[in-house]
């Protein structure tokens, strides 16, 4: 069995590795400080193509595939979690709803330029009291001619204060459950709508918002999809973008376990490097095995992808897998560093914040148990 990266993809990995190094390493500590995205990366990787990884050539893309994207995903968040989780969820749950889901007329609006990194978008899902239950989402759109009116709220969205446009899931047949929700585009400056951002603890480089819709009126043609059809089309989306997010903890964890390897290097304690405890050895062999297994479970659920076969439990296990590696590792890192990982001024820290979230967004870890279970037939 053959679980290299082929030609293409090797050559992709260390562009993208560059690119990272080059303009998103340097900035990471202080956009996280300063609480800023760097908003001027959005076109330099639609420029070089990064954006529209998987996308048709038709509207920009290269179309190179799942594996390609958890590579940029890894790499990317490898240099700063928050940096990329806006990126993430630009291309990888907006952009790829609009891709699979939307009309001509939609693509060329927001799909070309969201590739080329000129429009940013956000998927706005979770609510107040509806987080990993979409059966109890508020957000009403009652059809008006021709336009939708929108009224409701929604929370912790990525991008959500800085996006040039958002897909929204909302309720289209009231008292239908899941069979009457429906995706809309809502453009930032649609009016009725606001949002504002949220302080987080961890991912601060990225946007987090609270958004509210009322009366909010968009016109009828930027229903996404067919109506009454959003939480199946949501669900094909996240499932993908649940390769990414493992790809995503991948990297966080990669990041956390390289600065301890190289710590436990230098740091000295009773006379030697402290990796020449056993203790601490024992600690950093756990992190390895953890994070190679991590990383076998997100590729072949990625590949799986690519050769068109079923990967939904595949998904799910390498994003419930490496997202609590990344929490284990992070938190072990900052064990490793002692003292120094307590600090603002070290990195370890940083990954610490950022790492819990991935436990969270995309289906909390129950929720991937919970579709692993079901895919089990239980």
């Amino acid at each position: 069995m053959d679980f290299g990266f082929n030609e293409q993809q090797e050559l992709f990995r260390q562009a993208i590795r560059d690119f990272a190094r080059r303009e998103v390493e340097p900035i990471a500590r202080q956009c996280d400080e300063r609480q800023e995205y760097p908003l001027p990366l959005f076109p330099k990787m639609g420029e070089l193509g990064y954006l529209g990884v998987k996308f048709s050539p038709q509207y920009g893309g290269s179309q190179a595939g799942l594996v390609s994207g958890a590579i940029m995903a890894e790499e990317l968040s490898y240099a700063s979690p928050g940096i990329f989780l806006g990126v993430y969820v630009h291309v990888y749950l907006a952009l790829s709803a609009l891709a699979a889901f939307g009309s001509e007329a939609q693509k060329e609006a927001y799909l070309r330029p969201g590739v080329a990194g000129r429009r940013i978008g956000a998927w706005a899902f979770a609510e107040p009291d509806a987080g990993s239950d979409p059966a109890g989402m508020k957000t009403r759109a009652v059809r008006d001619g021709n336009s939708f009116s929108i009224n409701g709220s929604k929370i912790l969205i990525t991008n959500g204060d800085i996006a040039d446009f958002l897909v929204v899931t909302t309720v289209t047949s009231p008292g239908q459950g899941l069979r009457g929700l429906s995706l809309i585009i809502v453009d930032r400056d649609s009016p009725g709508f606001s949002a504002r951002r949220l302080p987080t603890l961890g991912m601060r480089a990225a946007h987090t918002a609270e958004l509210s819709f009322q009366e909010c009126r968009v016109p009828a043609d930027h229903l996404l999809g067919e109506e009454d059809t959003g939480f199946s089309n949501a669900m094909r989306t996240l499932t993908e973008g649940r390769v990414i997010a493992a790809a995503f903890a991948l990297g966080l964890g990669r990041a956390a376990f390289d600065r301890s390897l190289e710590f436990a290097k230098q740091r000295v304690a009773f006379g030697q490097p402290i990796g020449k405890f056993q203790g601490i050895q024992w600690l950093l062999s756990d992190m390895a095995t953890r994070l190679e297994a991590a990383r076998l479970l997100t590729y072949q659920a990625a590949w799986r992808a690519d050769q068109g076969l079923p990967y939904i439990t595949e998904s799910s296990m390498a994003k419930l897998f490496a997202s609590e590696t990344a929490t284990e590792v992070a938190k072990t890192a900052v064990l490793i560093h002692g003292g120094a990982g307590f600090m603002m001024e070290h990195d370890i820290q940083r990954f610490y914040r950022d790492c819990m979230v991935l436990e969270i967004g995309e289906g909390t870890s129950h929720i991937q148990r919970n579709t692993i279970a079901h895919q089990l037939g239980l």
